[in-house]
């Protein structure tokens, strides 16, 4: 201790201690330092080496710890991916530079490019700005022109009368009254409806003496008619009944014409009045001989030269069946042609024509002339000879067995009862009506009776004397229901009736029978004829038919409706559009005031009034001989030629004429959702649909979550009053198209096939267009008609469970065809397909057609239809046959004519095919 201190004090003492003790710690950190480094720098540096030379250490010739190669370090394993991974980054790197840099280049060729199209904008902008100023310019030059050549119309005046309305000048002879100066048109605009104002005649003198049945049929059928108005100012014509008279009574013609005077509405001359005398017996007096009627139009049975005005007067039939519909099933069949007597003729001749001139001398002063002689005494001595002569059986009878029944001076007098008459002629193929031997006598209800009863059974009518005046001549063509002979030529009656084929007689037959049903068979066709006479001669369009008020059935739609493969498989074929707007209706054209329009369109809208078999024309007076189908539409187009080319692919050729025509489909269906839903999603995406009416036929009402398929096109649900067959044929006003598919609820087809119905529908629009054929059989050894659901090439009906047909059929079905066939309909709850292939061959004379080969249309799996009940062939062989004897021949007609869509989905260049059709 005391060393160390002298060491620190620099001498032997402390000063020595304290120098020994700073070099020893000197010494110490630089042997410190020292060794760290050796550590820190030497030593990885000799493992380094070692590491290295670790691996050849047992190799020949080296040393442990010499040099090796610097890439052999990545032989290591589990250095080895670490390289393979950066190699990959490495390649990776290079790749996406290369398309950064592709990627700039073109980013840089689009930036040229919007350059362009932003300039291109700006310029197509410039252009249809230019574009529209020139269309507005065009159409305000087009409104110039159009006000300049067309200048506004406006409906005329309508002039109402007053009290004191003294009417038109009157002409110089009353006989010379005719529509241009006896009537008031300005009474009768042609938008006024042709309102009609009937008098009710028990409110005056005259109505006491109307037979009471007579009077109430008339009442019956005014109070029906759509013309009828209880507003006397406003009406166009006035009606007045005046007879038949009952049989005691006895009216004087001063009195009458004092009544006919006294009238609220006469105005002094009774101008746009008809006086009404319906007969019911072959003797009804003539009432308003010597009676002044003055402007007044004369609708009777009965009439003198003297006395009638041609184109004003009317001249109607006798009312025989007053309150009572014709009893079908008492009426003779067409069929066959010939019956067993040739002609027959019953009837005896009271007074003659020399005593009944001077009889009727006191009105007749003012004829001129002889009378012509009297060719009875000749007629009577040539029909005794063909009777005599045995060539033909014939029936001539001039002497009544009983008391003949009463007639005017001059007339053959009726023999026997009406019962007996009618017999006679059910065996007559022609009937003989000779005319008065009064020449000035020119219609009389004996020979409007004998003309009556014979349309009634079917005897072809033939009249001696072409004077005669013949219901309603100057609108109906008799030449095609009746044969009129001049007296002289009696001797050739005989040889003219035989050379008559049996085509020609049987058209005649079937045209007599439709113009007695249509204007003779009831006081409604009468009182609707006199109506349409008058509203024709003064060209004032008939009032629209009235549709069936549809009451819809609230539902929830919003499913969306599913695509079915078979349904869309169609191939690259184009079916047409589906129309992203709201469904249009079909073109209109009521051809209310013209005469000739596009297309050959008729009116399907006016109300089913004479002399039209169709209500197409509503004063143009169609001859129902010449009343045949005329559609509207398309037609036949020539082949070759024309706009597109020959022969033009279908998807281009449906439209035709009208592109924009579309149909309307009509499901009847009872209690089956399910079936339902799924027939109506079939319809998802059908071209040219315009809509959808389901016809609910049961009492019970859809369910309430029932949730309808969405398919583009409205869906309208129907609730009907009864179930009946006959509520799928009803005019609903929901259909605004001509036409009508009409489809099961279980039927499956496909749109191509669809789509090429609607084709040839158009195409055909008198028929009824569709897919399952059937045809009708004569059971030879039970003497009558059977239904035949067998496959054939042969077919007389196109059911309408799935067929195109014209929205006037169900006109027709509903409102004309015979009630008794509906009741047959509604009893059976069957055969309104049939009905409906009646009908429509009756009217057009032609067999439907059948397209596609295909014959079972009903889903797989779907619930068991009517069809298949074992009574359902039996009433269809009923139904035939009773439809038969309502016709009263059997209007199917067989053909073989099948439309197969052999080129419906090849697409034949222009001009590689220069014409083709369907076999």
């Amino acid at each position: 201790m005391t060393g160390y201190t002298m060491l620190r004090n620099g001498g032997v003492g402390n000063g020595g201690q304290t120098c020994m003790l700073r070099w020893s710690s000197r010494v110490r950190l630089t042997w410190l330092s020292f060794t760290l480094f050796i550590i820190l720098v030497f030593f990885p540096l000799i493992a380094h080496y070692y590491l290295t030379t670790l691996d050849e250490a047992d190799e020949a010739g080296k040393r442990i710890f010499g040099p090796r190669a610097g890439n052999e370090l990545c032989e290591v394993k589990h250095v080895l991916d670490l390289c393979r991974i950066r190699e990959s980054v490495s390649e990776e790197l290079l790749q996406l530079e290369a398309k950064r840099q592709e990627l700039n280049s073109e980013i840089a060729k689009l930036n040229l490019k919007i350059e362009a199209c932003k300039k291109s904008i700006e310029n197509a902008k410039q252009d249809l700005l230019q574009l529209k100023n020139v269309i507005s310019q065009t159409e305000h030059s087009y409104k110039e022109l159009m006000a300049q050549n067309q200048p506004k119309l406006s409906l005329p005046i309508r002039l109402l009368p007053e009290k004191d309305d003294a009417g038109l000048p009157p002409p110089k002879v009353i006989r010379g009254c005719r529509l241009h100066n006896c009537f008031d048109y300005s009474r009768c605009p042609l938008t006024s409806g042709f309102p009609v104002y009937v008098y009710d005649s028990d409110q005056f003198a005259f109505g006491s003496y109307l037979e009471p049945l007579v009077k109430q049929a008339f009442q019956a059928t005014a109070r029906s008619s759509v013309y009828v108005t209880e507003n006397a100012d406003i009406a166009c014509l006035y009606v007045v009944l005046v007879g038949e008279m009952q049989e005691p009574a006895v009216l004087q013609p001063a009195d009458l014409e004092k009544q006919l005077y006294s009238l609220p509405h006469w105005r002094t001359d009774g101008h746009n009045h008809v006086i009404i005398n319906l007969s019911r017996k072959s003797d009804t007096q003539n009432l308003l001989y010597n009676v002044s009627t003055g402007r007044a139009m004369v609708a009777q049975s009965t009439f003198y030269a003297a006395q009638y005005r041609p184109g004003f007067d009317l001249v109607v039939s006798p009312l025989v069946h007053a309150m009572s519909e014709p009893n079908f099933m008492e009426i003779p069949p067409q069929v066959p042609v010939k019956r067993k007597y040739l002609f027959t003729f019953q009837g005896e001749k009271i007074e003659s024509l020399r005593s009944s001139l001077q009889e009727a001398r006191s009105f007749e002063e003012e004829m001129e002339g002889d009378p012509p002689a009297d060719y009875d005494d000749r007629i009577i001595a040539t029909l005794k000879a063909v009777q005599d002569s045995k060539l033909d059986q014939v029936l001539v009878e001039f002497t009544c067995k009983n008391q003949p029944k009463p007639s005017l001076p001059t007339e053959w007098a009726l023999c026997g009862e009406r019962e007996d008459r009618l017999e006679l002629l059910k065996l007559s193929t022609f009937a003989l009506i000779i005319t008065p031997g009064d020449p000035h006598l020119i219609v009389s209800s004996g020979c409007a009776t004998r003309l009556f009863e014979a349309l009634e059974v079917g005897a072809v009518p033939v009249v001696l004397g072409e004077q005669v005046q013949l219901p309603y001549q100057d609108m109906l063509q008799w030449s095609e229901a009746a044969l009129v002979v001049p007296k002289p030529r009696v001797t050739e009656v005989h040889f003219l009736l035989r050379s008559l084929s049996d085509s020609d007689l049987l058209a005649m037959r079937r045209q007599g029978r439709f113009l007695w049903e249509t204007y003779f068979s009831t006081a409604d066709s009468i009182f609707n004829t006199v109506l349409a006479m008058i509203r024709t001669r003064i060209q004032i369009p008939a009032a629209p038919i009235q549709e069936e008020a549809a009451a819809e059935i609230p539902h929830r739609s919003g499913k969306a409706a599913g695509t079915d493969p078979n349904m869309a498989d169609n191939g690259d074929l184009d079916l047409g559009p589906v129309e992203t707007e709201p469904p249009y209706a079909s073109p209109k054209y009521l051809r209310n005031f013209t005469l000739t329009v596009t297309d050959f369109y008729r009116s399907w809208n006016s109300a089913p009034g004479p002399f039209h078999l169709f209500p197409h024309t509503p004063f143009d007076p169609v001859l129902p001989s010449e009343a045949k189908f005329l559609g509207s539409g398309t037609g036949f187009r020539p082949i070759g030629g024309g706009a597109g080319g020959s022969g033009k692919e279908f998807q281009a050729a449906l439209g035709g004429n009208v592109p924009r025509e579309q149909f309307t489909v009509v499901m009847l269906t009872y209690e089956r959702e399910e079936v339902l839903m799924n027939s109506l999603e079939r319809l998802n995406g059908l071209p040219y649909l315009n809509k959808v009416v389901v016809v609910w036929n049961s009492p019970k009402l859809p369910s309430e979550d029932l949730l309808w398929p969405d398919i583009g096109v409205p869906i309208m649900v129907v609730r009907t009053e009864k179930n009946s067959l006959n509520n799928r044929f009803l005019p609903w006003n929901e259909i605004e198209t001509e036409a009508i598919l009409s489809i099961d609820d279980d039927a499956h087809l496909r749109h191509d096939e669809i789509m090429f119905g609607f084709r040839v529908w158009r195409e055909s629009r008198d028929r009824i267009v569709g897919f399952p054929g059937r045809y009708h059989a004569w059971d030879v050894p039970h003497q009558s008609w059977l239904y035949n659901s067998n496959y054939s090439c042969e077919l007389s009906m196109v059911l309408t469970g799935a067929a195109f047909f014209h929205k006037y059929y169900a006109y027709l079905y509903s409102y004309v065809m015979p009630q008794a066939i509906r009741d047959m309909v509604d009893e059976y709850i069957n055969c309104e397909d049939i009905a409906m292939n009646f009908l429509v061959s009756h009217i057009t004379r032609k067999p439907p057609i059948k397209v596609t080969s295909r014959w079972t249309f009903r889903c797989p799996g779907c619930p068991q239809a009517l069809s298949h009940d074992d009574s359902h062939f039996h009433e269809r062989h009923k139904c035939i046959n009773f439809f038969v004897k309502v016709y009263g021949y059997m209007p199917l007609l067989y053909t073989q004519f099948r439309v197969d869509s052999v080129l419906f989905k090849t697409r034949l260049p222009h001009d590689k095919t220069k014409c083709f059709k369907f076999i």
